[in-house]
């Protein structure tokens, strides 16, 4: 028995639910005489909605075919050996479930080990080789892919990328030795740095050839078809692959340092990932591959051992199985149609809003205002953004007609609502005033018609508690990008029925949203613990420290920007807002920060000024800050506001405002930015040992985001 045998043997031991992808070798000749050929199809017997992955068992397999053609190509009965996959897949890398449940080093060192002497064989043979990626492609599916002779890529392909350093680990079989040394390391630190932080941004086929991942580039339709005609026509030696040479002077180091900026910028040293993968870029350049292989198998073993990987996985887990199964979601069944949409408002937050429920829904949506001008300054808004879309070809002129014809104002809510089936409002976000406009509304909606608020922290209860109905508002609140932030908070009030509530999670699905159940508490999820955060940010900017300090404090968690830049984006007078509310319903935590109304009061948009290119203290909001004389370290301001977090997060669970921790997390992920490696934030509150000196247990149980006990 083989090392690479023993060693798959023992790791399909741990896993024994591996979904297994069989490698089926068949033979074909070639076009114009070129002779018999080997081409082995990756498939595990399922459909495109269940991923082609390699497990140890796949490994296994796979590494049986090449036994198979490595003897035909000995023997010379074959001119080259083909890889592609099922159809619309190719292969999506390492089966990541596998992954979650090793507990050794020495088994993660085998993971590693087991691909790389699985996928090195394929350029070892005696004949050439070809990876034919003709759809989507990741991670290890790229990489056995770069460890052929030659590679074709689809037209039709809609995702490429090695995500590793996303999840917190490195591309382990070959990404960080063999691209670098294909396409140069600039090329390879956009594909393997700058993408994979860039939430995982993929790339089409067009790009894979374009930056030479791929020799040549066809049409989806027969695209197997025209890669083998390619095939016998390189064999013969009537098309010759040529390829630019590789830079490895200065500019293979320059490509490195930019990675480094690059993974500063998003991650602020925080995550281990992307700096091991550049390492192993960098060592890269002297062309040893198998010391780069050694490197890689190294890497991967310590990172798969890690936190950061571990909570990785248990985002990746939450935004792709979790945000599909929403927790305490009613039965789909008693949800009713929407065939119109109503808005009340037409400001630039109704017409994202407009936008959104014409492009996602497709049915009619009118927006309603206090004056004409108003509406139609929103219809017009709505109309200027599909005519965008038209520009960058993302609709057609018949799309973009239709869905202009979809939105509509008027200025008569009866006229406008009549026989809308759900209306959402977005004013001022004032209890009185929506009260106001809910009486309104239920005066004349059809009785079945779903009243929603997009409030951001107001009591949906309380809102609805004048209504001779209130079973039927919900709460529906979005996250600002409307188009970009995925989450939907979507609140149950104490009335709330089963149909409205079922109603508008089955809206949220066909808005493509990440639908996450609520209980109607102050601020819901995202803006409660959002709140607390920054209010002890500016809390010890209050008592005295400089507000340099504070906002470095926090630069350890990686976080997509710093607090005070995020409460730019948010606005500072939605931020006082929020901590107002708050204050009302939670005073003993939540604090209104006298600089912050001052720095409100005064007009600023913000602490910073951007003069430099980078963010300052604006000099204006200086003079306007009124601090004490307690002064905090860095590390004394990160105990104090995770503390913080940590406490506020407890509480929400005891309150059953969310089903789980995992709701928590899911929020975070999808409605505020937080970074894939800290999982949310309960991952790394126990990983660091905060949950349990605040609330004296951990979050999570042994093995959910942490290695297996």
């Amino acid at each position: 028995m083989s090392t690479t045998t023993e060693l798959l043997k023992g790791a399909a031991e741990l896993f024994p639910d591996e979904v297994v992808t069989q490698a089926h070798v068949r033979h074909l000749d070639l076009p114009q005489g070129a002779g018999t050929f080997a081409l082995i199809t990756l498939d595990n017997g399922l459909d495109h909605t269940k991923p082609t992955t390699f497990g140890p068992q796949s490994l296994a397999n796979l590494d049986a075919a090449v036994d198979q053609v490595e003897k035909e190509a000995a023997a010379g009965d074959i001119v080259g050996v083909g890889i592609t996959g099922k159809p619309f897949i190719f292969a999506v890398g390492a089966d990541l479930k596998g992954v979650e449940l090793l507990k050794k080093h020495d088994d993660a060192l085998a993971i590693g080990k087991g691909g790389h002497d699985v996928f090195k064989r394929l350029s070892g043979l005696a004949v050439p080789t070809f990876a034919y990626y003709n759809g989507a492609a990741m991670g290890g599916g790229v990489e056995v892919g770069l460890h052929c002779t030659y590679r074709t890529v689809s037209k039709a392909l809609p995702a490429f990328s090695l995500p590793e350093v996303f999840l917190g680990l490195v591309p382990g079989w070959g990404g960080c030795v063999l691209l670098p040394n294909l396409i140069g390391a600039d090329r390879a630190v956009s594909v393997v740095i700058e993408n994979s932080l860039n939430q995982n941004k993929q790339l089409k086929g067009k790009q894979v050839f374009e930056l030479g991942i791929a020799d040549a580039l066809f049409e989806g339709a027969d695209f197997l078809e025209q890669s083998l005609i390619w095939t016998a026509s390189v064999l013969k030696g009537d098309t010759t692959v040529e390829r630019a040479e590789i830079d490895r002077g200065a500019a293979w180091d320059e490509a490195v340092a930019r990675g480094k900026a690059v993974a500063d910028g998003k991650v602020h040293g925080a995550a281990p990932a992307a700096y091991r993968a550049l390492d192993i870029i960098a060592a890269a350049k002297n062309g040893d591959l198998q010391q780069g292989f050694d490197a890689e198998d190294q890497a991967l073993a310590d990172l798969i051992m890690g936190g950061e990987l571990r909570s990785g996985i248990y985002a990746f887990n939450l935004v792709q199985k979790r945000a599909k199964r929403p927790a305490g979601a009613p039965d789909k069944k008693l949800a009713r149609p929407v065939t119109k949409v109503g808005v009340v408002g037409a400001g630039l937050m109704a017409s994202q809003l407009a936008l959104l429920f014409a492009r996602r829904l497709e049915v009619p949506v009118v927006l309603t205002d206090i004056d004409q001008a108003r509406v139609d300054k929103g219809v017009e808004y709505v109309h200027g953004e599909i005519d965008k879309l038209l520009l960058k070809g993302r609709v057609n002129q018949d799309k973009a007609n239709r869905l202009k014809g979809l939105v509509s104002g008027h200025l008569d809510k009866a006229t406008a609502f009549g026989d809308a089936d759900f209306i959402i409002e977005a004013v001022f976000e004032e209890m009185g005033v929506k009260q106001k406009v809910f009486a309104e509304l239920e005066a004349v909606v059809p009785a079945h018609a779903i009243l929603a608020t997009n409030t951001s922290s107001l009591s949906v209860t309380e809102m609805a508690s004048k209504l001779k109905n209130p079973e039927r508002v919900v709460g529906f609140h979005f996250f600002n990008p409307v188009a970009i932030l995925p989450l939907l908070e979507i609140v149950r009030a104490q009335k709330t029925d089963d149909a409205s509530l079922a109603t508008a999670f089955s809206v949220a699905k066909s808005l493509k949203k990440t639908a996450v159940l609520t209980k109607d508490a102050p601020a819901f999820v995202v803006n409660r613990i959002l709140t607390r955060f920054m209010g002890e940010i500016q809390n010890v900017i209050d008592e005295g420290t400089p507000v340099d300090v504070a906002e470095k404090a926090i630069e350890p968690l990686g976080l997509p920007m710093s607090p005070l830049v995020l409460l730019e984006l948010v606005g500072p007078a939605i931020g006082l807002h929020v901590s107002e509310t708050l204050h009302g319903a939670f005073p003993d935590r939540f604090t209104v920060s006298p600089n912050l109304a001052a720095v409100v009061k005064a007009g600023k948009r913000g602490f910073y000024v951007y003069d430099s290119g980078k963010p300052e203290l604006d000099p204006e909001v200086a003079a306007l800050l009124v601090q004490g004389d307690s002064v905090l370290t860095e590390e004394q301001v990160r105990d104090r506001v995770l503390d913080a977090v940590a406490q506020e997060i407890g509480l929400m669970l005891d309150e059953g405002v969310v089903a789980e921790a995992q709701d928590i997390d899911l929020c975070l992920i999808t409605g505020a930015g937080w970074p894939f490696h800290l999982g949310g934030i309960t991952p790394y509150l126990d990983r660091a040992g905060v949950s349990e000196r605040v609330t004296g247990k951990k979050f999570l149980a042994p093995g959910v985001a942490s290695i297996p006990a």
